[in-house]
């Protein structure tokens, strides 16, 4: 794993490009979801330029770790992070949710290459990274799975059915994060269905967890991955503490950005990401 000042630095500069190209994307379309996409920025630069195994010039490679979006609105962070990393061009970020493009508004497994799972009907993903994670078992194979989750999708009973599930079969090669950002489509998590206490409820389904206070910071995300890669018996839960908006001043922290509430400001989130 990069630990080194240098190395933190590096992947700060990756996180400013990414965050740089979901406004420009949700810009370019006229449409999509910032809020939770802005919000995700540094996990997903920890995840495919620090962590993950995967080799962007054969995407189906059986031994690749794994990544499942189940909150699939963050997609825009997700595809900005596979083109830097070489899975396909730049420039197919421009075709982002226009027609015919391999990067629709939620991911497709069939038209992107690196999606492992569609997603976008929330509640589905720890399921199917839970699959995932016991297939390797059954294969004998060592590759990681991650499943990205948001707050608010954990109100879902699906969630919880695959926390027993996967608390029952303690598959050690499955980390699940948590994107904390404290709002959803239609306010604050806490108003529309609390889920609070979240780290007793997941301790006490089983599952070993561990705390990031800051989701942006690149050495404490880090650190909450080493941690979590250290156990090797159990599913990890990861609760990231995030910004929704984060990065852009009038987003940050306003439900109504969750999707584009004013397409008129979309040039100026472009202009305020590039100066940063």
């Amino acid at each position: 794993m990069l630990t080194s000042q240098d190395s933190i630095c590096h992947l700060t500069t990756i996180a400013a490009s990414i965050r740089r190209l979901v406004i420009e994307m949700i810009a370019g379309a006229g449409h999509g979801h910032p809020g939770g996409g802005l919000s995700v920025v540094e996990i997903m630069t920890v995840l495919y330029f620090s962590l993950m195994r995967v080799d962007p010039s054969n995407p189906s490679w059986p031994d690749r770790d794994r990544l499942v979006l189940s909150k699939g609105h963050g997609a825009a962070a997700w595809y900005s992070a596979l083109a830097l990393k070489g899975y396909f061009p730049l420039q197919e970020l421009e075709r982002f949710r226009k027609k015919g493009s391999i990067l629709q508004g939620h991911p497709d497994m069939r038209k992107t290459p690196g999606v492992d799972m569609t997603s976008g009907s929330l509640g589905q993903g720890l399921s199917a990274a839970l699959g995932m994670a016991l297939a390797a078992r059954m294969q004998k194979r060592r590759f990681q799975v991650y499943v990205l989750l948001g707050d608010g999708e954990v109100q879902e009973g699906q969630i919880w059915e695959a926390a027993m599930a996967a608390s029952h079969f303690r598959p050690g090669n499955l980390i699940a994060i948590l994107d904390h950002n404290r709002l959803q489509l239609d306010g604050l998590v806490s108003q529309v269905m609390p889920i609070e206490p979240l780290m007793a409820k997941w301790q006490a389904f089983g599952w070993e967890t561990v705390e990031c206070m800051d989701g942006h910071n690149i050495a404490h995300l880090l650190q909450a991955f080493e941690t979590a890669q250290s156990v090797l018996d159990c599913p990890v839960m990861i609760i990231a503490h995030t910004v929704k908006g984060k990065g852009v001043s009038f987003m940050e922290n306003e439900p109504a950005w969750h999707g584009v509430s004013d397409p008129m400001r979309l040039p100026d989130a472009v202009r305020e990401v590039q100066k940063a």
